[in-house]
């Protein structure tokens, strides 16, 4: 490395935030520009390790010290070619990535770890501004036909990478525009989606075909897809939410979070939402059920539209503030009490409580009975929750977000249509080649995985787009991080 005693010089440092006051009054990212220096002094903080651990925790097999030690010596454009070597979309994991490897990095076990995930987003955003990104043209065309269902992370890597290796792509999405969660499921405040469409169009141009508003298997048979295409991937993500199915839960004012998400997202891109279709936070006392980071997304939008009062209930316990090595030893991610720039602008959590039963007025939710539990594992590692005695209570809520996760993909329609196999946790089912039961039909990111990281879903997409090249042409130099 170029500062061999970075480490010990320099500690860790990040972008400051928007005062919370006025970032609760807009809705643009909620981070100050970083200095050019400080991230050069970031980028000196990367060892020279033996073996670089950050490497095994990102699924993408992002080469980062190599691009941490270009950055410390201002060689930008090779930090962009080195980084764009192995991820389609750094703009996109450096924004909303939980950052895998910055859990791994050697440095972190005695020490804050290096900032891998603010130097890959700021060699992106410098790439840009230089003019370094530009769209890449295959250098012929095979003739071949992929279509690829959906517009996620997963299914526009795929795109990008059959396209750049000649095949003539065309990607389908139900929603009326591309992107996927990224669009409509992720807040302006933590992506702004003018990053977002800056990539598509630069794919566009690329030669990748987007229609939006074709819903396959209700717009469009599934069966026309593989008479009209040479190889199909599925990549419509894990949409089917979970539930919570209780006594009350037919009562109105109770919502998924992806029924309230997309619609301020879409009131973000000017569209007009009648007021029917319309859930607004606006002077409400709001409980969001789930302590994720879609609990924290709709906590942080919630906040914008002006709720009184905002809880966020979870019913695993409270986090510790260090990393217990006994049982989530390093390279694991760390499992530790983490502050997002939501929980920073208001609300309260509550740890280590469920809900009972909602209860009505007039046919609206009006409260919700909870009771604490203690969290309890088996012999085999099954987890299970046990209620707390004496610890009943009530909490008041004009509305109630669900935001507790996803259960897998949606399968009436283009599954079912299809034929394809599904494995015991209801995704879809792949060989090592990333194809289904069905010849010529592909599928990678969340229908394949389950619900996951932006970072594993770019990797598969990646990783499927190889193998769907070697089914077309018998070969394939596409590179895949994923086995």
């Amino acid at each position: 490395m170029g500062k061999p005693t970075g480490f010990i010089e320099f500690g860790r440092e990040l972008p400051m935030r928007r005062p919370v006051q006025e970032r609760l009054r807009d809705w643009s990212e909620v981070y100050l520009p970083f200095a050019e220096e400080k991230l050069q002094t970031q980028g000196a903080r990367c060892m020279d390790c033996g073996i670089p651990f950050c490497l095994d925790g990102c699924p993408l097999g992002n080469l980062i010290p190599e691009w941490n030690d270009l950055v410390y010596r201002d060689r930008w454009q090779d930090a962009i070619e080195r980084l764009h070597r192995t991820n389609n979309f750094p703009e996109f994991t450096g924004r909303l990535c939980p950052a895998p490897c910055e859990g791994s990095c050697v440095l972190g076990i005695n020490e804050d770890p290096v900032t891998i995930k603010q130097i890959e987003v700021s060699i992106v955003e410098y790439a840009f501004e230089q003019g370094w990104v530009t769209p890449i043209q295959p250098a012929a065309r095979t003739g071949k036909k992929v279509a690829v269902v959906g517009s996620g992370p997963a299914g526009l890597a795929a795109a990008q990478q059959l396209n750049r290796a000649g095949h003539l792509v065309t990607v389908f999405e139900r929603d009326d525009r591309i992107g996927g969660l990224m669009r409509f499921g992720i807040p302006e405040f933590k992506m702004e989606k003018k990053f977002l469409d800056r990539r598509l169009d630069l794919m566009e141009i690329e030669g990748v075909v987007f229609k939006a508003g074709c819903h396959i298997g209700v717009d469009i048979p599934a069966a026309k897809l593989q008479k009209d295409f040479d190889a199909v991937v599925l990549a419509g993500g894990a949409r089917a939410s979970r539930d919570l199915p209780i006594p009350g839960r037919d009562l109105k004012g109770i919502y998924f979070a992806m029924e309230y998400l997309p619609l301020q997202n879409k009131i973000c891109a000017g569209d007009a939402i009648p007021d029917e279709e319309l859930i607004s936070a606006k002077g409400k006392s709001v409980v969001i059920i789930g302590g994720g980071d879609t609990g924290a997304d709709c906590l942080g939008t919630t906040l914008r539209q002006g709720a009184s009062v905002v809880r966020q209930l979870e019913i695993l316990s409270r986090p510790p503030d260090v990393r217990d090595e006994s049982t989530n030893p390093w390279p694991l991610y760390p499992n530790i009490f983490r502050i997002s720039s939501a929980h920073e602008e208001g609300g309260e959590r509550i740890y280590s409580i469920s809900t009972k039963r909602f209860v009505g007025e007039n046919g609206h939710v009006k409260k919700l009975e909870t009771v604490k539990v203690e969290m309890k594992r088996s012999p085999d590692g099954r987890m299970s929750f046990e209620e707390v005695p004496g610890t009943e209570g009530e909490i008041e809520a004009d509305l109630v977000l669900l935001a507790m996760g996803f259960l897998g993909p949606e399968r009436v329609g283009m599954l079912e249509d299809l034929g394809v196999e599904l494995t015991d946790r209801g995704n879809v089912q792949c060989d090592e080649n990333w194809m289904t039961n069905v010849p010529g039909v592909f599928s990678a990111g969340d229908m394949q995985r389950g619900q996951s990281l932006i970072v594993w879903a770019i990797a598969e997409g990646r990783s499927c787009a190889r193998g769907v090249d070697m089914y077309l042409m018998g070969e394939s130099d596409l590179p895949a991080p994923l086995p």
